[in-house]
């Protein structure tokens, strides 16, 4: 197992374990793995990660309602939306570097 997908696999357990307890800066440890898990991604899942990270964040609201455990499930996917949207930043940033790079 190499250390991003080490990483990967930790910010998933802090996504699922986060919904549940209250971690202090939760959302920026999930940001920073996401920053920098996104510096291993290939070139051809660029546009995949980047979507994920727009219809997670953008769609986890939906799931709170589902009774009992809808709560539960719009932490989860909140916070992979928030892993997911460290990694798309750092493949946009990537992207403008290499467009202006001189």
């Amino acid at each position: 197992m190499n250390i991003m997908k080490a990483l990967g696999i930790l910010a998933v357990l802090l996504a699922i374990v986060g919904a549940f307890v209250t971690i202090p800066y939760l959302a920026a440890m999930l940001v920073v793995l996401g920053l920098i898990g996104g510096v291993g991604i290939a070139g051809e899942d660029h546009v995949r990660v980047i979507v994920s990270a727009l219809a997670l964040t953008a769609l986890a609201g939906v799931l709170g309602n589902i009774p009992a455990v809808g709560h539960y499930l719009n932490g989860i996917v909140a916070n992979l939306g928030l892993m997911a949207s460290g990694a798309a930043i750092i493949i946009i940033l990537g992207n403008v570097y290499r467009r202006f790079k001189p």
